[in-house]
């Protein structure tokens, strides 16, 4: 086992495969494409570029594209249901499947941190867009272990 998720999964040229596995499917699925109808391909990167850095990547996020406060922020407004939150984790499983295959102790990591991050997403998007959330620290760092920070 390698010393981050990051490194185990590719890197980013594995996490952007990873998110365009798991959008296709999102923008395919009746339930979840309504949720995601602002989405624009730079959105694809964009989680790339966030799951690098959460799984132990570099901080690109932080540093170019606003942090763990934008990503909450986009979450605002949208209404997650939990069955919204379900497929999402469900067609996200899917992806891991297709992209790492037989691959069960990264795909448990990844699936833990999904669940923890969905679920905080799902809190937020019942505050209306414009809502101060204050100030969320730093992008949360994610290993086999869970949340290392």
């Amino acid at each position: 086992m390698s010393s981050s998720l990051y490194n185990d999964v590719g890197g980013l040229d594995g996490l952007r495969r990873l998110s365009a596995a798991f959008y296709d499917r999102v923008l395919a699925d009746e339930l979840l494409a309504p949720v995601f109808a602002r989405f624009t391909p730079t959105h694809l990167d964009h989680v790339a570029v966030w799951l690098a850095e959460v799984f132990g990547g570099p901080a690109d996020f932080s540093a170019h594209l606003g942090g763990h406060q934008t990503l909450l922020h986009s979450h605002l407004g949208l209404d997650i249901t939990d069955e919204h939150r379900q497929r999402w984790l469900d067609l996200m499983t899917d992806a891991i499947h297709e992209v790492l295959p037989d691959r069960p102790e990264l795909a448990a990591a990844l699936m833990e941190y999904f669940e923890w991050g969905t679920a905080i997403a799902q809190d937020v998007s019942h505050d209306p867009v414009g809502t101060d959330l204050g100030e969320p620290g730093p992008t949360p760092r994610w290993g086999y272990q869970g949340l290392a920070r």
